[in-house]
């Protein structure tokens, strides 16, 4: 079967759908808690800096972040949510130097990452040549989310984020369908499954509806994940070490980081091996 699909990179950085965190207000570090547990050395409360957070908003452990117990920090990702909140949506005006809209601030970065998210599942779809019988829809979509992210602060704290993730949703599941349905064979149906350690070693999964599926500790090594609708899996911790997921749809940055690989895993062309994976 052949689905090539042209990487969405241009039109991910067209609507900047990559972090850059030198033009962010480091606002992952402040705007959202995180638990005292194996991803975060210690608690800290929505709304309160990090620690390690420096003058400059960067972090002041960045280059350690594993060793020093904060692996939650390498796995998330903002997909470009944080700049525009910082230098579009408030102008370049940091919560340090204008305190009063510091919560404000925190509140649309929470709706501009769901946005982001979702113009990143859309900006994949519409590179997808089995879904270009829906191109015309995808592309309105993608226009209209892209339109609520450019609104100012007080209209993205209005945005109905459940009805737009919903509408968006209808869409990618048709998406998920027509890219599916080229491949041969019995397509295994795992949506919201839990797989929590499963042993998956080598299996064959392609094609396969993954939506919501959790596959987290599960052994995944050398297993054929070609073409798998993977939106919503939680990779936390499962091993994909020499596993194949080319051409599979709708997986982000933030599920391959959460994951284990090695170098013989295969990925998307949008997405990078991460750092942490081993070499063999």
């Amino acid at each position: 079967m052949s689905q090539k699909s042209q990487a969405p990179s241009a039109e991910s950085d067209r609507l900047g759908l990559r972090a850059d965190c030198a033009n962010c207000f480091g606002l992952c570090c402040v705007a959202l808690p995180f638990a005292a547990s194996a991803d975060f050395a210690v608690d800290k409360d929505a709304g309160q800096p990090c620690a390690n957070l420096r003058a400059d908003f960067r972090c002041g452990i960045h280059a350690n972040l594993r060793e020093r117990g904060f692996p939650g920090c390498t796995v998330f990702d903002c997909l470009g949510a944080g700049q525009k909140v910082s230098q579009i949506t408030f102008g370049g005006q940091s919560w340090r130097q204008a305190p009063q809209t510091a919560r404000r601030m925190f509140d649309v970065f929470a709706v501009m990452r769901q946005l982001h998210e979702l113009l990143w599942y859309l900006a994949e779809a519409l590179s997808l040549p089995a879904a270009r019988s829906i191109h015309p829809d995808l592309r309105r979509a993608l226009d209209e989310v892209d339109g609520l992210t450019r609104g100012s602060a007080e209209a993205l704290a209005e945005v109905d984020v459940a009805g737009v993730r919903q509408d968006v949703n209808g869409l990618l599941l048709r998406v998920s369908e027509l890219v599916r349905a080229g491949v041969p064979g019995r397509k295994k149906n795992h949506r919201g499954a839990d797989l929590i350690g499963a042993r998956l070693k080598g299996a064959d999964l392609r094609g396969a509806n993954l939506r919501g599926a959790y596959l987290i500790a599960a052994d995944l090594t050398k297993a054929d994940l070609r073409w798998a609708d993977l939106i919503g899996v939680d990779f936390r911790d499962a091993d994909l070490s020499g596993a194949d997921l080319t051409g599979s749809i709708f997986l982000t940055q933030s599920q391959v980081n959460a994951a284990k690989g090695n170098a013989a895993t295969t990925l998307p062309p949008a997405l990078s091996r991460p750092a942490h994976w081993t070499a063999g």
